[in-house]
């Protein structure tokens, strides 16, 4: 129902800055919780941050907050996550995530999912 291609990825030197993107086709963004999950070489998928339909809400992992930002424009069909003083252990595969109910945490309540963008954080 819905497709996504995250961009945006790359190697950064840590205390750097990166900005995460998420395109949408298929069917308008507004009818998705969208997150973001990171997966880290033999970890399990992580949540990392979600919003909700009109980005009124927001919701970040414990190990992001204060550093990441997650927003949204349907308008754009566009999901961002703004991702400040990098840390090597940011290091992982970002993944964008959308779902028609919400709110939800857990990569198994996710029904669509992107490539991933790789993301490295150098010291």
């Amino acid at each position: 129902q819905v497709q996504l291609v995250e961009s945006g990825g790359g190697l950064v030197q840590a205390g750097g800055s990166l900005k995460l993107s998420c395109a949408a086709s298929g069917r308008t963004l507004s009818s998705y919780f969208m997150a973001w999950f990171r997966q880290a070489p033999g970890k399990e998928r992580e949540f990392v941050a979600a919003i909700n339909w009109n980005g009124g809400r927001t919701y970040y992992a414990d190990s992001v907050k204060g550093r990441f930002t997650i927003s949204r424009d349907n308008a754009k069909n566009m999901v961002y996550l703004q991702m400040n003083s990098l840390k090597p252990e940011d290091t992982a595969l970002y993944y964008c995530a959308a779902d028609t109910s919400g709110p939800a945490y857990y990569p198994n309540e996710y029904e669509y999912w992107g490539q991933g963008t790789q993301v490295t954080v150098s010291s």
